[in-house]
């Protein structure tokens, strides 16, 4: 009956994580996939390509980066203080007191590393050739019995928040594989797209104070408190997020005018 229990638990946590992913992150990624499949050709060094087609990609791309970046970094700070409060609202003590919220802090990560993965795989794969894409799928061939012998270490030592690690680390080593693949196109050409990867340093540390000021209010406010510290909780949540998108309109202009754009 544990076992049953703990199981609905990650279901529930799954299904409630995966929404940014199927809402958001999907067709961002369908789109794009696309874009890049049809603005540049398939196989072909990037000499071999038209300069205002490079241009225009290596700026879209970018501005994905830096968007799915900023949109993971926000889930993945404030996720951490307001899962509890979350699952306390969705399904009461019962889900919000055991694993439940150490589960969705753990996969608001999670969705920070769907997030990068998703735009810069789907620029890889729109770029490969078909030696290049066999050779991706048997690298993900090999990738997957990795995967299944640290999720059987992790969820052992660590139950199902050891399963969503093991799915943060299989991730990182496809970003890592779509990042080294990025990096070669364009490092004879003057466009730097991966420098999206890294935020402002001002954007970082309002992004830090936000975090470390949320977690001290779910320790004072949250969850047993009644619904004023609750309400409480929500509004410190509320000011920090503010104080996050205020910096991102002053330090992130040039994805600003791009999201207007598009």
């Amino acid at each position: 009956v544990l076992f049953f229990f703990f199981e609905g638990v990650y279901d529930i946590v799954n299904n409630l994580g995966s929404l940014v992913a199927r809402f958001i992150f999907l067709p961002l990624e369908e789109s794009f996939y696309v874009f890049f499949a049809k603005v540049l050709e398939r196989g072909k060094n990037i000499k071999d390509q038209k300069e205002d087609d490079v241009t225009m990609a290596a700026n879209v791309l970018e501005m994905l980066l830096k968007l799915v970046l900023l949109i993971g970094l926000t889930i993945m700070v404030f996720g951490y203080a307001y899962s509890q409060l979350a699952l306390d609202i969705y399904g009461g003590s019962m889900l919000s007191s055991g694993t439940g919220p150490d589960l969705l802090r753990c996969y608001s990560l999670y969705v920070l590393f769907i997030a990068i993965n998703g735009v810069s795989e789907c620029f890889t794969l729109a770029l490969m050739c078909k030696e290049e894409v066999d050779r991706y799928n048997f690298v993900m061939l090999a990738l997957s019995f990795t995967f299944l012998c640290i999720s059987y270490f992790l969820t052992h030592w660590y139950g199902s928040v050891g399963f969503i690690l093991a799915n943060c680390f299989n991730m990182a080593i496809r970003i890592a594989h779509s990042i080294h693949y990025i990096y070669d196109y364009f490092k004879e050409s003057p466009y730097r797209p991966l420098s999206a990867l890294l935020p402002s340093p001002i954007l970082l540390l309002v992004y830090i104070i936000s975090g470390v000021i949320t977690a001290f209010s779910e320790v004072i406010f949250c969850c047993d408190k009644g619904w004023i510290a609750r309400l409480i909780h929500i509004s410190t949540g509320g000011l920090c997020f503010a104080a996050t998108i205020i910096t991102m309109f002053f330090t992130e202009t040039k994805l600003i005018s791009f999201v207007r754009s598009q």
